[in-house]
């Protein structure tokens, strides 16, 4: 156990020692450099910070868990992500880079007005506070717990584990947020990122290795062998519902919730914003659509490993699935490397969310509201004050997550529904239309909050269909009523995206042919994992 200790903290403290000397002579006073990092990111240190904001215990947990009681369809998240992060490079960089903003929401007041700035403002802050800053919160504990049996070991409840290592992973993700600003987190997202790699890989390659006797090769026979040929299959019926996704949507729905949080998304666009420049930021962003597709080789590949070594025993909680595996395949001196790469990633999504919840709190509503004429120190001083706030609430609200109904993924990806379609619909809309009016956002944004809520009543009169479906649908009817508006009452004046001079806007020269490479191997990926590959043995 001291040796398990001893690593966790060595490896965690290595991190937070890389990221305060990389930070230290920085200026954590003004607006850019507290919330933009200066503007000086380049392409890798984005990338990694892209990948690792994304990638937590609720990916770890919630798709592993997914592909345990289903198939490999859990992956669709992913891998087609990198579709959306190549539309972030091409189409949605140049326009939020010319713009020069810091936030979404302050785009959309350059296009619409201040009022649809805040309304988009509170419901990003909304979901971050109580869905996705708990839900990390709660899925890291709950992989802690799994792993470490710490329930056990201190003689208290599972419930009381799990508030207990909220705590204390929002400690210290918080100090990082609070006190380091967005470059902090950042670096210390890039280091823990290849750490991540490393330990994620461990997991399925030790599985495997162990099923073989200590041979890779028979043990990745035994696993093709005695796994049923359609777990991997990632291509599900058109009638499938949560956890599995229906491949028709892989083209509508899914695409669309991608599109949202990897191109409007404030925790993760705030990372791109803050590149050196526009080729610095395209680097980054397709550099993390190739990071993408690897993933089902580490995540989701696991919830059918899982399936190996337990076979149906977890279906009562299929969240289990990745830290009974961890702890069955992580011999004890490696537990402690792992469980700080673990932690590391845990920081990562739940420091990266919380300095974005700061960063629209601070800029879309504490300085034009309250303190028109307040400095960019005061302005810090009070984000750090709110980051604390927000920090306390979702730590109390973490683990009464355990009472989700679906599972954690698919839980949050549901909750992000109530505002992801006409956030994304207004962006768009104010990219190709000059003329669609600020009452635009708000019609569609009320219509669809209804219509949303409607549509989980359907299961009560015998209807059951899959969300992504409903999102398909309300996508499409989010933007034909801000056409409508549009055309029933434009605005008076043509808008025009004017530039800001905030960064070199030059693209990367490489940016096209890394994107058509990027999307052929998404392809590949989908291939090993359909009746075509994997999925055709007998």
């Amino acid at each position: 156990m001291f040796l398990i200790i001893a690593t966790f903290v060595g490896f965690t403290a290595l991190v937070a020692w890389i990221s305060w000397l990389r930070t230290k002579g920085d200026n954590l006073d003004t607006q850019e450099g507290y919330f933009l990092a200066g503007r000086g990111l380049s392409g890798l240190v984005i990338a990694g910070s892209l990948e690792l904001t994304n990638l937590s215990t609720e990916q770890l947990v919630g798709q592993t868990g997914q592909s345990y009681a289903t198939n490999m369809g859990a992956m669709n998240w992913s891998v087609s992500a990198s579709f959306a992060l190549l539309c972030l490079a091409m189409v949605f960089l140049p326009r939020y880079l010319k713009a020069g903003i810091t936030t979404i929401p302050e785009f959309l007041e350059q296009r619409y007005d201040s009022t649809v700035k805040r309304i988009i403002s509170f419901l990003f802050l909304l979901g971050y506070l109580l869905t996705y800053l708990p839900t990390v919160l709660y899925s890291g504990a709950l992989a802690f717990n799994r792993i470490f049996n710490l329930d056990q070991q201190l003689g208290i409840t599972q419930f009381q584990a799990i508030a207990i290592l909220c705590f204390g992973i929002g400690l210290v993700g918080a100090i990082y947020a609070i006190f380091g600003g967005l470059k902090a987190v950042a670096v210390s997202d890039t280091i823990n990122g290849v750490g991540l790699l490393v330990g994620g890989f461990l997991v399925p390659v030790l599985a495997i290795c162990m099923l073989g006797g200590g041979s890779f090769f028979a043990g990745l026979r035994d696993f093709v062998t005695n796994v049923p040929p359609e777990k991997f299959n990632s291509i599900n019926p058109a009638n499938a519902l949560p956890p599995m996704v229906p491949w028709p949507v892989l083209f509508l729905g899914m695409t669309f919730n991608n599109l949202f949080y990897w191109c409007t998304n404030q925790s993760i666009i705030q990372r791109a914003l803050a590149g050196k420049s526009l080729a610095q930021s395209q680097k980054g962003a397709i550099l993390t659509g190739f990071l993408k597709l690897v993933d089902p080789f580490f995540i989701t590949i696991c919830g059918l490993l899982a399936f190996r070594f337990f076979g149906n025993s977890l279906m009562d909680n299929t969240d289990a699935a990745y830290p009974m595996l961890v702890a069955e395949v992580i011999p004890d001196w490696l537990l402690g490397f792992f469980a700080a790469v673990l932690f590391g990633a845990i920081l990562s999504s739940f420091n990266s969310a919380l300095n974005s919840c700061v960063t629209l709190y601070t800029l879309d509503f504490h300085r034009p509201l309250f303190n028109k004429t307040c400095d960019d120190k005061h302005l810090v001083k009070v984000g750090k004050r709110f980051g604390t706030v927000l920090a306390v609430i979702a730590i109390c609200v973490a683990p009464f997550v355990i009472n989700a109904p679906s599972g954690l993924y698919d839980f949050l990806q549901d909750c992000f529904g109530f505002y992801s379609m006409p956030i994304l619909a207004t962006v768009i809309c104010g990219f190709y239309s000059k003329r669609i009016p600020a009452l635009a956002p708000k019609v569609a944004l009320i219509t669809h909050v209804i219509l949303y809520a409607l549509s989980h009543l359907l299961p009560y009169v015998g209807v059951n269909v899959h969300y992504l479906w409903i999102l398909s649908v309300l996508f499409i009817v989010d933007l034909l009523i801000m056409i409508a508006v549009g055309k029933l009452k434009p605005r008076e004046t043509d808008f025009v995206l004017e530039d800001a001079g905030a960064v070199d806007l030059t693209p990367w020269k490489y940016a096209k042919p890394a994107s058509a490479l990027c999307f052929i191997c998404m392809l590949g990926v989908y291939w090993l994992f359909s009746p075509l590959g994997l999925a055709s043995m007998i």
